[in-house]
């Protein structure tokens, strides 16, 4: 750049400034004042630096120095993110989120806002759900300088209470449908409730033309993840899937390294997680108060009435195990772990899915799932089909799998790519492996960097940039994903899919899973 070469290298220890043509002394003062700031010594304050730039004799080139400089901080922060992920990888991730939340609050330079939007270029938020990811949604995109939370939505009004301490302005509602009636000036969402309610907010919320965040997995059924990647495309709304570590350097990692065909064309992936989101026991045969606050007719929505049971049966949390609100192990993981295979071998809907572990129960999804896949080749793959195995709670790949990490120690989540010069080892959440390690110990391994998933969801809202999970990409992966939770249904049974019909081809039984009946007073236009 013409009058100035501000150089940075990213790291999360140390700024390492190159050379420049303007004033030694202005420029020393530029960037101790911008360093200090970095730091969190000092708060960054404009006055300081526009005295600086003020003062200098050649201010226009200066000014570009600055800028250049600035605007390279960006990846050293996320690289700072991607190490806070490496380190809380064996956390959960809602106190993943808690920390990284701490980080940013001791060093500012981490989460520091960025870009200034002027007053009309304000972007109005609502959040569909106040508590748990809702409030680590709602805290994320917060930090965009550009948004203010207007609304929350809650169907348990005790739940969202923090939020009004934290936004004392926010307008909170307990019916979903009320606040989208009312806040009409309203430019994005975020949804962030139970699954089986992610397809009825976000398709009311994109046919009124809001741009769109929704958690993972996409929807409770294949039919909607369908129509609602359908709909976003016809409104052409920005949408984002919360499948945050696909922005991540570590998945981004995998994908180039893959793609890059580092472990030659894969022949086989194996993936699990040893998380336990189901339940073999009966519904408890009781019924409970409803507690103070909360609204049972709304939390059930769009499933149909049945009684209250506490003991947090169903709310907050272990709604998750249940077939009519969650989406078991599978739909709660599979769209993390699963991300990555999906993008580095850019797969499209696979062509069968057999699940070979228990069926659910009348009420709740099992555990100790193994479920495969039979996809299309692709130009990444070694022949004209790829397997891809999916294996959760107990279950593990096979032992001859296994071997071939070596000396490496299985995750507790992730998955093996074995391809036809390699493996690789891709730890959820953790840097990809090379195996095995002597074979690769020289390999130039590409420096990538990550994103903050969030804010790009933002900025591509403004029209700057693209939201990498977008449900053009998020509702295929959440698509595939459902499916083997349809399978679970159908053990020892290989069901051979249809994807432009949205059927499977050899099992009519089958197809009763694939769209529910909302029920009556629930109904949402385009599902």
């Amino acid at each position: 750049m013409a009058g100035s070469s501000f150089g940075i290298i990213p790291s999360s220890s140390a700024l390492i400034f190159g050379r420049n043509n303007v004033r030694h002394n202005a420029a020393k003062s530029a960037k101790l004042y911008i360093l200090i700031s970095v730091c969190g010594v000092l708060p960054a304050t404009a006055k300081w630096l526009a005295v600086i730039i003020r003062l200098h004799p050649r201010r226009t080139a200066f000014t570009r120095g600055i800028t250049t400089f600035t605007s390279q901080l960006l990846p050293a922060r996320q690289e700072l993110m991607s190490l806070a992920m490496n380190i809380l990888a064996s956390h959960t991730r809602r106190s993943f989120l808690k920390r990284l939340g701490l980080i940013g609050a001791t060093a500012p330079w981490v989460t520091a806002r960025i870009g200034r939007a002027a007053a009309n270029e304000t972007i109005r938020h609502a959040s569909f759900g106040a508590s748990g990811m809702a409030a680590a949604d709602i805290e994320s995109i917060t930090r965009h300088p550009a948004v203010k939370l207007v609304a929350v939505a809650d169907v348990d009004m005790d739940r969202a209470a923090a939020v009004r301490q934290k936004f004392p302005d926010v307008r909170i509602y307990q019916d979903w449908r009320v606040l989208l009636e009312k806040e009409k000036d309203l430019d994005t969402v975020n949804v962030s409730t139970p699954d089986h309610m992610h397809a009825p907010i976000a398709m009311s919320a994109i046919q009124l033309g809001k741009h769109v965040h929704c958690q993972k997995p996409l929807t409770h059924d294949i039919y909607e993840t369908r129509q609602l990647t359908l709909a976003a495309r016809d409104k052409k709304v920005v949408t984002q899937m919360g499948i945050q570590i696909h922005s991540a350097s570590e998945y981004r990692l995998a994908v180039r390294l893959i793609q890059d065909l580092a472990i030659g064309k894969v022949k086989e992936v194996h993936t699990w997680s040893n998380k336990k989101w189901g339940d073999p026991s009966p519904r408890p045969n009781r019924v409970d108060p409803v507690p103070p606050g909360l609204n049972w007719d709304f939390w059930l929505g769009v499933a149909e009435e049945r009684p209250f049971i506490g003991d947090g049966y169903y709310h907050p949390g272990n709604w998750r195990k249940r077939l009519d609100f969650g989406t078991g192990t599978f739909g709660d993981m599979g769209c993390h772990i699963y991300d990555p295979v999906f993008c580095a071998l850019a797969l499209s809907a696979p062509l069968s899915v057999r699940s070979e572990g228990p069926a659910p129960n009348q009420w709740n999804w099992a555990i100790n799932a193994r479920i495969h896949y039979v996809f299309p080749g692709t130009k990444y793959t070694d022949g004209n089909t790829v397997r891809v195995t999916w294996y959760d709670g107990d279950e593990r790949p096979p032992k001859d799998v296994q071997a071939l990490l070596g000396e490496e120690p299985m995750p507790d989540q992730g998955s093996i790519f074995i391809g036809t010069k390699g493996v690789m080892l891709l730890p959820h959440i953790g840097p990809p492996r090379l195996l095995p390690e002597a074979q690769f110990e020289s390999y130039p391994t590409p420096r990538v960097q990550g994103d903050n998933h969030w804010i790009q969801w933002v900025n591509a809202c403004r029209g700057e940039g693209k939201a990498s999970a977008n449900f053009d990409y998020s509702g295929p992966l959440t698509e595939t994903v459902l499916l083997g939770g349809v399978a679970t249904h159908f053990p020892q049974t290989t069901l051979e899919w249809d994807s432009g019909a949205l059927k499977f081809k050899n099992n009519n039984d089958a197809n009763r899973y694939v769209r529910r009946t909302y029920r009556k007073g629930w109904e949402v236009k385009g599902l």
